[in-house]
């Protein structure tokens, strides 16, 4: 699963997730993407699974370019703990999205193919998502 090497700060305040997607909300390395249509967390595992569900449809053909990098700590604290004594581990990592997000890209495929390994990632994923192709100006 992907999560940053190091840090400075190990932990994270927890933040709120607002604006649309400014960078990031075109496709830029593929032909087709797969786009965020809501504010989400999408954790490490879940952006794992998502991309198993692509490479297993596509099987060997086409090019998966992933656009999210979860570099966001979540931490909890154990069960049946009282509060104090400092913040909790670092539980797992998350990316935040916000709608217009690119998520995917793919290459090398037909626009089917694609349509179809995307909406099997999209059921991965605990957020709403657009099919897009790029444009050509």
């Amino acid at each position: 699963m992907r999560q940053p090497k190091n840090r400075k700060h190990p932990k994270d305040f927890k933040g709120r997730n607002k604006g649309l997607a400014q960078c990031g909300a075109k496709v830029s390395f593929g032909e087709f993407g797969l786009k965020s249509a809501e504010y989400g967390r999408i954790t490490a595992r879940q952006l794992e699974a998502a991309r198993r569900a692509v490479a297993h449809h596509v099987k060997r053909g086409g090019k998966l370019f992933i656009r999210i990098f979860p570099d966001k700590p979540i931490s909890k604290k154990p069960l049946e703990v009282r509060q104090g004594k400092g913040k909790g581990a670092v539980e797992y990592w998350v990316a935040l999205v916000q709608p217009g997000r690119m998520i995917f890209e793919i290459e090398g495929i037909s626009d089917e193919i694609a349509r179809a390994a995307f909406a099997r990632a999209a059921a991965k994923l605990p957020v709403k998502t657009l099919f897009v192709k790029r444009t050509v100006m």
